[in-house]
């Protein structure tokens, strides 16, 4: 049995919304000590959704495609959608992860979470 789905190859190999935002609403900014990884989320909110999300993804290919998996999942939702995105559900969406690497998908959820509660924060 192959360690990753073809979809995580997928996301893996063809991130999606890899990069910044020029003038983000907020950065959530996420990294395990343990193994490395790191990112940053970029979100651009108009009237209450993502209207726009990046995120620089710096380790495994568990973490870079748990982060392209979750901009897609999160895109176009609104605040309270997107608050609710759960790492299995970035894991269900890659149609599985290694138990060794869920902690890539909770990281994406994390970070996900972060940039909200950021933007929640600063529009207060």
């Amino acid at each position: 049995m192959a360690l990753y789905s073809e979809k995580v190859l997928d996301h893996f190999r063809n991130p999606r919304n890899a990069g910044r935002i020029a003038d983000p609403d907020a950065i959530g900014e996420v990294g395990n000590p343990v193994c490395g990884d790191m990112m940053h989320v970029y979100i651009k909110v108009k009237e209450n959704r993502i209207e726009d999300i990046k995120v620089e993804t710096f380790g495994c290919a568990a973490a870079v495609a748990s982060a392209s998996m979750m901009t897609e999942l999160a895109m176009g939702k609104t605040i309270e959608e997107a608050k609710q995105i759960t790492r299995d559900d970035v894991a269900a969406a890659l149609e599985g992860l290694p138990p060794t690497k869920m902690h890539c998908s909770n990281l994406a959820a994390d970070g996900l979470k972060d940039a909200i509660e950021k933007y929640l924060k600063e529009k207060r």
